[in-house]
């Protein structure tokens, strides 16, 4: 009898740090600090402690779900477990229903950065973006020793260039520019951080990668508790700076952080940011299409997929089927929105809320299967949290609903014909 292939085991806690964070640490860290300041100035601060508080629950409650119940599946299978197989089905296909807008979006974002500095044309930009799709592809095809180990590397490039950019900028900060701290009342507060929310989204990845740990009891916390540090440090450093500096008063609170890296890195500083965004959008798609394929692995062998999907590559034990069909997916978006010239920034919200809606059923489901009480507490308390981010999200709701909607009819028939 042939010997079933596994996926193989060779992520440490090193490497699980620098996958966490490059999930984590969006392209905001170049704009929300100066945006956030500018809505609820210098009490923006309390802010990004508050939603990284607010985050915490969220990490514990994947942390000792991913540990305990290591599985490709991720929240889809931990759903599964709690509420049963259509539970299960639906959040891997709310999961999966937001990763055809949001890589292409975040590698257009990436290629925008370098666009605007180089004066790119629009076809160039788009062309930039597919290969950076297609790299992050091939990267996870070779496997994840190799994908962690780049991981590593670019996360250390980016962070040296963050810890750089506050420790020069920090002997400009004037400590009088943080009074009167409440300058805009407490409401803007509240509003910045319903905007800060998307900046500590993609704790979930790691539950994708949980399988491939060699000790995941041991590492996935260890790894998420890193990550969970680092960028809270990060985030909070970058905002101090932002407004001890007062760049946020800038015209455009967007190249606020561009004046920063010119204290650190000379007059040179927009083609650090350029590539700064660049290497942080390439992180995010590399991490996440690394989960999305042992999603896709894990739902073909609960039979949502065909067993074609589930097969893994004799060499290398990746999901290599799962992610060459990403590429189609990726190349299409790519070309529509250069057809008809989108502005798929502006539909970010509809792979973001349709995670809002994964949380909410996947940290109930964590409330139930998780037997501690600290356990329980975090994974009610993230689901709150979730819901009531998730009710502000406009005409975006309308996406995973019909998603719900489409996977509840698919599921009935299934029913039906397995009852004839």
């Amino acid at each position: 009898m042939k010997q079933q292939i596994e996926l193989k085991k060779s992520i440490t806690w090193i490497k699980g740090s620098a996958l966490t964070i490059g999930a984590v640490l969006g392209a905001g860290i170049l704009v929300l600090p100066a945006i956030t300041a500018e809505m609820a100035g210098p009490a923006s601060i309390l802010s990004w402690i508050l939603m990284g508080l607010f985050s915490l629950p969220m990490v514990i409650a994947i942390g000792m779900m991913s540990s305990k119940f290591p599985d490709s599946g991720g929240m889809a299978a931990y759903t599964r477990q709690a509420f049963g197989p259509f539970w299960g089905r639906l959040t891997g296909f709310l999961i999966l229903s937001a990763m055809p807008l949001g890589m292409p979006i975040t590698a257009l974002i990436g290629a925008n950065y370098l666009g605007s500095v180089f004066s790119w044309s629009a076809f160039s930009i788009c062309i930039v973006a597919a290969s950076l799709l297609v790299l992050a592809v091939i990267l996870n095809y070779i496997g994840i020793e190799l994908l962690g180990k780049v991981q590593v590397f670019v996360i250390s490039i980016i962070l040296l260039i963050l810890i750089l950019t506050v420790v020069f900028s920090a002997q400009q900060v004037n400590m009088s520019n943080f009074h009167p701290f409440v300058s805009k009342g407490w409401v803007p507060i509240g509003q910045a951080m319903n905007l800060l929310f998307f900046a500590f989204m993609g704790w979930e990845m790691i539950g994708h990668l949980a399988e491939e740990f060699y000790n995941p009891s041991k590492d996935i916390p260890l790894s998420l508790g890193i990550g969970f540090l680092l960028i809270n440090l990060i985030y909070l450093a970058i905002a101090f700076v932002v407004i001890g500096n007062r760049v946020y008063q800038t015209d455009n609170p967007a190249t606020a952080i561009i004046a920063l890296v010119a204290y650190s890195m000379g007059n040179n500083a927009g083609i650090i940011v350029a590539f700064l965004g660049f290497i942080i959008c390439y992180c995010t798609v590399h991490t996440y299409i690394s989960g999305f394929s042992r999603l896709v692995y894990s739902q073909s062998r609960e039979g949502d997929f065909p067993p074609l999907f589930g097969k893994l590559h004799s060499r290398y034990q990746t999901p290599h089927v799962a992610l060459l069909s990403f590429l189609p997916l990726f190349i299409i978006i790519i070309f529509l929105s250069y057809h008809f010239s989108w502005n798929l920034k502006s539909l970010i919200g509809i792979p973001s809320t349709t995670f809002l809606a994964v949380y909410i059923i996947s940290m109930l489901a964590a409330a139930k299967v998780l037997p501690t009480k600290i356990g329980k507490l975090s994974s009610y308390m993230s689901a709150f949290l979730s819901l009531i981010v998730f009710l502000f999200a406009g005409w975006f709701i309308l996406y995973p609903l019909i998603v719900a909607t489409l996977v509840f009819c698919l599921n009935r028939r299934k029913e039906r014909k397995r009852c004839l």
